[in-house]
């Protein structure tokens, strides 16, 4: 008697590497359309995932090239154009030759995928450091030397401590550990795209919870940058304790 589909789904699903390639074989000559939609289904997921580790390979260019460091940290920040809520930084050691599928940019994920990606880095990284700068210290001392503090902050909290910084674009002052600026390099590094999913995912988390105390913002779904549900809720309410001062005169 005939495996049914359900079974033989079942036993691919078990099966790796040559096995699978055996029971596609195998079951190549099964005429029933269900167990063809099935083979067709599980070699459309194997060629996406081969496809995904030579996108990681090109990630890890960089990882590569610096292999010599022992604690390779990467770098990045959101939160410097919204109006309101921190600026925040994280710092990632990640093990060396570690694949993390669907790491990327932050800002090409879903907020279900870096969620999904936050949980596997938290466990798989040697360290993960978070740095934040307040809108108060935004103001007091701009934007982007906020945003240097809040780097600098992040990578204090590392431990062990780095060795070799890859940064996004900028190199950070007052820091002793040699640094490689990046351009665009939340897409070009697989620790600098990790810094910037845990940045990301805290900074959206925080802004959440800020939703729950001001509601008439709508923070939870803008995050604090200028929509213009959130140009309008500062027109009725006036500026919140969490906007930026420096930032509204531009805007507002």
């Amino acid at each position: 008697m005939s495996k049914t589909i359900r079974e033989i789904k079942e036993e691919l699903e078990r099966a790796s590497g040559d096995e699978r390639r055996a029971l596609y074989a195998l079951y190549e000559q099964d005429k029933r359309t269900g167990v063809q939609k099935l083979l067709i289904s599980y070699r459309k997921q194997e060629l996406a995932k081969e496809q995904e580790l030579l996108r990681l390979e090109g990630m890890c260019t960089y990882e590569k090239k610096y292999r010599s460091y022992d604690r390779i940290c990467g770098i990045d920040e959101v939160g410097r154009g919204p109006l309101a809520g921190p600026v925040v930084a994280a710092a990632v050691i990640l093990p060396k030759d570690c694949r993390i599928l669907y790491a990327n940019d932050s800002k090409k994920l879903s907020a279900k995928r870096r969620e999904q990606l936050y949980d596997e880095i938290m466990e798989k990284a040697v360290s993960v450091g978070v740095g934040m700068a307040s809108p108060q210290r935004i103001d007091e001392i701009n934007i982007l030397q906020a945003t240097y503090e809040a780097m600098r902050e992040a990578i204090r909290k590392l431990s062990p401590s780095p060795d070799l910084l890859l940064n996004d674009a900028v190199t950070i002052p007052g820091v002793p550990v040699p640094q490689v600026p990046i351009i665009k390099g939340d897409a070009k590094s697989l620790s600098i795209a990790c810094a910037s999913i845990i940045a990301k995912v805290t900074r959206d988390r925080l802004m959440e919870e800020y939703d729950r105390i001001l509601p008439e913002y709508g923070f939870a779904s803008h995050k604090g940058y200028g929509s213009r549900e959130h140009m309008e809720a500062i027109q009725a309410y006036g500026p919140s304790p969490i906007h930026r001062q420096s930032f509204l005169r531009h805007f507002v």
